[in-house]
This record gives structure tokens, sequence and C-alpha cells, in this order.
């Protein structure tokens, strides 16, 4: 998976976590809730991840 995919994928989750938060808070649902703060973490560790791989290309680019 290139680093972009990665970053889309991780901002798409990190959409769709704060979503479903919201509409947790909404319906005083514990449980959506939690997948959302869940799903949230798991976008940002996608983005991490992204950007990691950027950094190592362009490190092996320059050598």
């Amino acid at each position: 998976m290139s680093s972009t995919e990665d970053k889309v994928k991780g901002n798409t989750n990190e959409a769709v976590g704060k979503i479903k938060q919201g509409v947790g808070e909404a319906t005083d649902n514990e449980r959506m809730k939690g997948e959302g703060k869940r799903q949230e973490a798991k976008g940002e560790a996608q983005q991490v991840k992204g950007d990691v791989k950027d950094t190592l290309k362009k490190g092996i680019d320059k050598a």
C-alpha cells in the first residue's frame, strides 16, 4: 500500500470515527462513542504510517 493510500484511508477513518462519536454523544450511546474513538485513533495511526513511508522514500531517493 502506498503512502498516499495510507493517508487517504487514515483521513477517512478519522472522519468516520468523529461522526460515530458525534452520533454516540447525540444518542447517549457509549458503545458508538467508543467505536468512534477507536476508529479515529486507527485513522491517525494510518496517517503516521503514510508519513513514515514518505520520509523513508525521500531518504532512499537522496541516497
